[in-house]
């Protein structure tokens, strides 16, 4: 009843005497705002950027849409209709006394027209335009000079020396006058102003499309949940209320409400949002969903595992919000050119008022003045600051979009120049769910005691194999003695005490010189493309198993599409040799090393780059994190480890190893987008700033008006942002 009252202990209200509840966390923290050109800058409220000047934005957007931005969107809208319908008088009231046969003197006379000029150019540049003196002032009092400080000094200096020369035109001297009138600049002022706020509301309306992927992720969430009450009744509540370990009953048709495991029944699941496979997936009793899902066939109840922030979905939106706010290295580069640009443009300003109050023809200061406003508008920094962030922004979107999560943007600058990719084999060329398919013992060893020890070790491993033996004695129906001193040994295998003996499961060289005949029926059964886990008691092999891990059916298809993309593709892997190169052959690896330690991975990683290769490293385990971290770009696949996952620079949520081809393409288009946006931003400066000073004056007789200037200002930046925005209708194969 009183939210203001907050405390971090259970007690009464001290205003209404009610029990205070527990609230739910947000699921990603407080507002936090930051600009988009500057993701340093970090504030609790919006505002302006101290740097650019920019409107500051939310790191994650919240919904649909963000109020904050289309606030502003409503406000610039507004000032633009305004300015508009004030200018446009004053444009015709300045420019049709230049058209022959109008008398317009005859209809409205010089010395009322320059009031009613004055008149309505004052609201366009003072309140429609205002927040560009306040910005500018701003970057002048803290140094940080920006686009805001051009466009002030600009509009200011010709909406000042109009008002002066309204008010009192006997301070100017014969030369600022022409035909004995001094000439009046409000309808430059009036349109520069109108044309920049144009500029200002396209780029809100592009900068509010960027955060769609956002959007559009936080949109596949459910909204309620039907949880079962411990009494057997179900009622239908938000999503909010709901506490992990919550029942809940999911129908035919629902979203499934958050992360969580199936207790009862069954159902076929469209997982398309999280994997892009469009086949449902088939889920029972004790296998994990996804909030988000969709179910299709059947009722079942879940027990809810994850909510708030926890979630996948949470984390797919987190990760992706500050992907889009990372700074790529190449940003570095326009950052400094811009650092030194707008202290330039003013002093070629300068350089122009000049050169044209000395040299120039009569109007000799009325028209130093305005080449000076016009090289101050047209070389207005905002197409090069935008080139880089927008296109990272839309980038990161359209990825994720494809089931592609990128950690930061360096990540998709060096995706960009791989040239050798490293993967596992487990799990990443094959499916990563084995089974049993041969198991061996030597003579008078009984097979089920055997079975039954390994699995009571296997228990308590994480690794695909281990979980095979384990499901291969499940369905034995044997009963799984106790197992202690359970030790594991990363890259060589597990051991531990069951019923007295000691036992040791893994590679060869970890458990000891197996029985010859034994050695025998495993290199036929590596022959086949399946491993081998021996198992030795009291120090001596007794028995293996032969396992068979199938590979991914689109991996041959990936492959092939890899090497297209001119990469060569090494497999590196903690499996035997024979059965590594099975494996090899049949997918046309290039080059391939077996029997490899975590250690021994990251030696072939930094040999590879020692020798000049751009590696990336695609894995799942957390055996593969070190190996993952160690390369210029690793690739997790999103079917593995958290651990895995969190040394990844890029996330492949559905595991599959196509996404890596539409990795490297999306890198490819992202930062070929960027260079075309930084050349159209450089070139238009170059050439703009020559022929706004009067370059071609002596070629042509003709001037950059400075309303054309402005023009083409906010054209340039509208351009980068469309530009950009191409990347949303990106065409991955």
């Amino acid at each position: 009843m009183c939210p203001d009252i907050v405390s971090d202990k259970p007690e009464d209200c001290p205003k209404c005497g009610m029990p205070l509840e527990q609230v739910p966390p947000l699921p990603f923290g407080p507002m936090v705002y930051t600009c988009p050109m500057h993701p340093e800058i970090e504030r609790e409220e919006p505002g302006d950027c101290p740097i650019c000047g920019m409107a500051l934005e939310p790191k994650m957007a919240r919904g649909a849409s963000d109020e904050h931005l289309q606030g502003e969107i409503h406000e610039l809208s507004r000032k633009f209709r305004i300015g508009l319908a004030l200018t446009l008088p004053v444009f015709l009231l300045a420019m049709l006394p230049m058209i022959p046969g109008i008398p317009l003197a005859g209809w409205i006379p010089k010395g009322v027209s320059k009031w009613i000029e004055f008149a309505l150019t004052t609201p366009v540049v003072l309140w429609a335009g205002g927040f560009f003196f306040v910005k500018g002032w701003r970057s002048l009092k803290g140094w940080n000079l920006n686009m805001f400080t051009l466009i002030a000094m600009g509009v200011g200096a010709a909406y000042l020396y109009s008002v002066v020369a309204v008010f009192l035109p006997e301070m100017f001297p014969p030369s600022f006058r022409h035909h004995g009138e001094v000439s009046l600049y409000f309808e430059a002022a009036a349109v520069i102003t109108v044309l920049v706020l144009l500029g200002q509301l396209l780029e809100a309306k592009a900068r509010s499309r960027t955060g769609q992927a956002i959007r559009e992720l936080l949109g596949l969430a459910a909204k309620s949940a039907t949880r079962i009450a411990d009494d057997g009744s179900e009622q239908e509540v938000a999503i909010d209320s709901l506490r992990v370990g919550d029942r809940l009953r999911v129908r035919p048709g629902e979203k499934i409400p958050l992360d969580g495991t199936i207790t009862q029944g069954a159902s076929h699941i469209d997982e398309s949002m999280i994997t892009g496979e469009p086949i449902p997936v088939k889920k029972s009793a004790g296998d994990a969903v996804v909030g988000a899902t969709i179910n299709q066939s059947g009722s079942f109840v879940m027990t809810v595992g994850k909510v708030g922030a926890d979630t996948l979905l949470a984390q797919i939106v987190r990760m992706v919000a500050k992907a889009q706010r990372s700074r790529a290295p190449i940003q570095k580069f326009a950052d400094t050119v811009a650092a030194w640009f707008v202290p330039a443009v003013l002093v070629a300003a300068v350089i122009t008022f000049a050169v044209w109050a000395l040299w120039g023809p009569e109007p000799a200061i009325a028209l130093s003045l305005i080449n000076a406003v016009a090289v101050l508008i047209i070389a207005c920094p905002c197409a090069l600051g935008l080139a880089t962030p927008v296109s990272i922004m839309v980038g990161v979107g359209r990825a994720a979009r494809e089931g592609i999560l990128v950690k930061d943007a360096e990540a998709i600058e060096t995706t960009e120049k791989i040239d050798t990719l490293v993967v596992d084999k487990t799990g990443t060329l094959t499916v990563g769910k084995a089974s049993v398919t041969g198991f061996q013992t030597i003579a008078g060893v009984d097979a089920d005691m055997v079975l039954a020890a390994a699995a009571a070790l296997e228990k308590h491993s994480e690794h695909p194999l281990a979980r095979a033996i384990v499901a291969h004695a499940s369905e034995s129906d044997l009963t799984l003695p106790a197992a202690t001193d359970f030790q594991s040994t990363t890259g060589g295998g597990i051991e531990g005490t069951v019923e007295n003996h000691s036992w040791k499961i893994g590679k060869q060289n970890f458990v000891g010189a197996p029985d010859a005949t034994l050695i025998d029926s495993a290199k036929q059964e590596q022959s086949d493309a399946k491993t081998i886990v021996w198992v030795a008691r009291d120090g001596e092999p007794i028995a293996f198993f032969a396992i068979s891990d199938p590979m991914k059916e689109s991996a041959p298809a990936a492959v092939a599409r890899l090497h297209s993309l001119g990469l060569r593709i090494v497999m590196a892997t903690g499996d035997n040799e024979t059965t590594a190169q099975a494996v090899g052959r049949a997918l046309g690896i290039d080059e391939i090393h077996a029997g490899l330690s975590p250690a021994d991975k990251i030696e072939l990683i930094q040999g590879l780059k020692s020798a000049g290769r751009r590696v990336a490293m695609a894995g799942d385990g957390i055996n593969d994190a070190p190996a993952l971290a160690a390369a210029n770009v690793g690739i997790a696949m999103g079917t593995g480890t958290d651990v895995a996952i969190e040394s990844a620079h890029l996330t492949l949520v559905k595991g599959d190893l196509s996404g890596i081809a539409r990795a490297i393409g999306t890198s490819r288009a992202v930062m070929r987008n960027i260079r075309q946006n930084l050349f159209f931003a450089f070139i238009y400066n170059a050439a703009g700033i020559p022929i706004a000073a009067g370059a071609l004056y002596p070629l042509t007789g003709t001037l950059l008006n400075p309303m054309i200037a402005a023009a083409a200002m906010s054209l340039s930046s509208v351009s980068v942002i469309a530009n950009a925005l191409r990347l949303r209708k990106l065409k991955l194969e």
